[in-house]
């Protein structure tokens, strides 16, 4: 989160936030320091992608348990695995490149925009990928898997995770990049985004992999942003003199709405805009 202070009042954003208790990577919230704000925020710009949701996210580290779960609660002795997950979810990397250790397994990352992130997370210290054989440029993921004799002593780290078809895990399904079949895993660590597009490109994805037997694991993964009750307990800790509720579809701003005036808020105090428009607060 991000604390704007201005000549004007502050105003705190706090997009794709999350109160990880048991964070796999990095620090524990700072409720100290939003409790020494209470009261202090003009403007609250907060991520309600979740607000029609009754629970709180969960932490990260039940993800990473559901990861062991699969990856080393399932037969895969001799099967060839494929990982996909968001590229920027730097947490869920280091916590498969661990679980693939424990499978004795080498771990390989397919795909610029793995490459990317990883590289970024390394420059500032928050994680370390050097155990990690990375193949970051498209033209040379094909020429390293064919060279690959025994795909069952490696767990495959690939780009992909929405059926995107010109990302790395469509093309190893479409150009057989690897002899996939029978017993063979692809674990889906993500949520799929429920928009047309990507719904079509994932049905697509998975019939082909369907149709060559390979095992499907799905929602693999749980929520980077707050869901109904973490809203609750972020009000209530930090009392913003306003709100502007974002990133979430009208539906969800609604909903957000309506739980701001149950903890006390008046329909003023809840600035609903659309994408364009200007607030004024000075």
């Amino acid at each position: 989160m991000i604390l704007i202070h201005t000549p004007y009042g502050k105003v705190l954003y706090a997009n794709d936030f999350k109160f990880d208790n048991n964070p796999t990577l990095g620090p524990k919230p700072n409720y100290q320091r939003l409790r020494e704000l209470q009261g202090q925020v003009d403007y609250l710009i907060l991520d309600t992608l979740y607000a029609e949701h009754p629970i709180k996210t969960p932490s990260e580290k039940i993800a990473e348990e559901m990861l062991k779960d699969v990856l080393l609660g399932t037969q895969s002795r001799g099967s060839t695995i494929i990982v996909t997950t968001f590229s920027s979810h730097i947490a869920r990397l280091r916590a498969i490149v661990n679980v693939a250790k424990m499978m004795k397994r080498q771990p390989v990352f397919l795909g610029r925009s793995l490459r990317k992130y990883v590289e970024a997370a390394e420059a500032v210290g928050l994680a370390d990928f050097s155990d990690v054989e990375i193949v970051g440029y498209g033209n040379k993921v094909k020429p390293y898997l064919k060279k690959v004799t025994e795909p069952e002593k490696y767990l495959f780290v690939a780009t992909g995770n929405q059926g995107e078809p010109k990302a790395t895990l469509a093309k190893i399904v479409d150009q057989d990049m690897l002899p996939l079949g029978d017993n063979d895993q692809v674990i889906f660590s993500c949520k799929m985004i429920p928009v047309p597009v990507t719904i079509e490109n994932r049905q697509r994805l998975e019939g082909k992999l369907q149709a060559k037997h390979v095992r499907i694991f799905t929602d693999i993964h749980v929520s980077g942003h707050g869901a109904r009750e973490d809203h609750r307990d972020f009000l209530n800790t930090l009392k913003p003199k306003n709100i502007i509720p974002t990133h979430g579809e009208i539906k969800a701003l609604g909903a957000f709405k309506e739980l701001a005036e149950e903890v006390g808020y008046r329909p003023e105090q809840i600035r609903i805009v659309v994408n364009g428009e200007r607030v004024r607060v000075a």
